[in-house]
């Protein structure tokens, strides 16, 4: 059985918020009925939408991807209609709730209401009225599944028992590993240099369009993004990846062929975007950054208001993770806390995941220390200042109990609920009308375990 993990993922991905997702235009495939679980059916295209998401994401796609996502869709269904059926209480008033957060949230990603709604195709009405149903069934299932296993707890001889097991040879080597938090704050441009640097855009534009220079060699000369000014400000990008600025994709797609932008402001500067090429929701662009400089007097300005949050930190008056969350401009600790995480998002860090300003800094630091508010530089080449809490630092060693305690207790609890939820499946899955594509069944052993109680058609 798949862990509780992979399980509680699935979940969101194939009852999540798609209002947006599905309003993106899609290459047309066959569609089918994958599967049934009770009144709720599965298809092919769910399936195929969530695989199509992750990789967008940049997630991890096993070779039976589609296999898992089907496997988790039935446990998912089998969740909600349980819910249901105990009476779970989600209320039409958590749904709307969750769904006004929701675009709230998309709408400061996109930038604007209109620019989501131009991206996904519909208006914000359209888009809750499409996502509801399909939140409230998260949500029961989200319900149904803290109820299995909320009360799930660990003991001390259960953690031991679960790292005996573990064979000697296969227990992981950790390098130094730390735990990282910050607090960023980017200081604004004054509007006088955002309006300069607006001009010097426009002209550059005059340029490119006058023939006076060429778009490439402009962007080689002026361009303030290191990833792209020596490709002549090149890009591949897809209309669906949600790793690009919002107005960045927006202003970019509304464009023709050959057409030049006027300046746009994203969260990185000022761009001026040329679209070289367009295929569907494919297209080959080109850009010019310019990041508007902030003064001394403005960085001095953000270390004053850190260190004031710094101060409170120490004295115990604000939370650091509150302080983050509140006054933090780092997006990642809005919404996932303000310690940075590795790409499986433990936030077990090694050094080589850091920049070397970060390391150098903490070198000298102790942990349980925040350091003093430091200019730093993004990868994006944005100036901003930030504070730094070392909260645990780790030496070179093998996983064991001592050191490695708090990990093994978390696998072995979340084993155990795996084991739980796994139980539960079991026990409940005989009361399910289930039925899988004949198909599908053939092309996923996994599925097996439903013999008996499942039906092909």
């Amino acid at each position: 059985m798949l862990s509780l993990k992979k399980i509680v993922t699935a979940v969101f991905l194939l009852l999540t918020f798609v209002g947006v997702a599905q309003g993106q235009p899609k290459k047309v495939i066959a569609d089918k009925i994958s599967g049934i679980v009770g009144d709720k059916i599965i298809l092919y295209s769910d399936i195929r939408n969530s695989l199509a998401d992750i990789i967008r994401q940049g997630g991890q796609v096993p070779e039976n991807a589609e296999c898992m996502l089907m496997e988790q869709a039935i446990i998912s269904k089998m969740l909600m209609l349980q819910a249901q059926k105990d009476s779970l209480p989600v209320t039409d008033e958590e749904v709307e709730a969750d769904l006004d957060n929701r675009i709230r949230t998309y709408i400061n990603q996109f930038g604007s209401q209109e620019a989501l709604e131009e991206v996904a195709g519909k208006t914000i009405y359209q888009i809750k009225d499409d996502a509801r149903e399909s939140v409230k069934e998260q949500k029961l299932a989200q319900a149904m599944q803290r109820k299995i296993v909320d009360n799930v707890r660990i003991t001390p001889i259960e953690v031991k028992a679960y790292f005996e097991k573990i064979p000697k040879d296969s227990l992981p080597f950790y390098e130094t590993e730390l735990e990282i938090g910050q607090i960023v704050l980017y200081p604004k441009a004054s509007r006088d240099l955002e309006q300069y640097i607006a001009g010097e855009m426009n002209n550059y534009k005059k340029q490119i369009e006058t023939k006076i220079t060429d778009f490439c060699r402009l962007a080689k000369q002026v361009s303030e993004d290191p990833g792209s000014k020596d490709r002549c400000g090149q890009y591949q990008i897809n209309r669906t990846e949600k790793t690009w600025d919002p107005v960045f994709l927006s202003t970019a797609f509304r464009m023709k062929e050959g057409e030049i932008s006027s300046p746009v402001k994203s969260k990185f500067g000022f761009h001026i975007i040329q679209m070289v090429q367009r295929n569907g929701d494919d297209a080959i662009v080109r850009h010019i950054l310019r990041i508007p400089p902030v003064t001394e007097e403005e960085i001095n300005q953000a270390k004053g208001k850190l260190d004031t949050i710094r101060s409170k930190i120490i004295a115990g008056t604000l939370g650091f993770n509150e302080a983050a969350t509140k006054y933090s401009d780092d997006e990642a600790a809005k919404y996932t806390g303000p310690f940075i995480t590795n790409r499986e998002g433990s936030p077990f860090v090694t050094i080589d995941m850091l920049d070397k300003e970060m390391v150098a800094m903490l070198a000298k630091m102790k942990v349980g220390e925040f350091s003093q508010p430091t200019p730093f530089e993004s990868e994006q080449g944005k100036k901003g200042v930030r504070i730094v809490y070392l909260k645990s630092k780790s030496e070179p060693h093998r996983m064991n109990l001592k050191d490695d305690y708090s990990k093994i207790s978390t696998f072995a609890l979340e084993e155990k609920k795996s084991q739980t939820l796994d139980k539960w499946i079991k026990n409940k899955l005989p009361t399910y009308y289930v039925m899988i594509d004949p198909g599908t069944a053939e092309e996923c052993p996994q599925l097996k375990k439903f013999d008996g109680e499942t039906k092909a058609f």
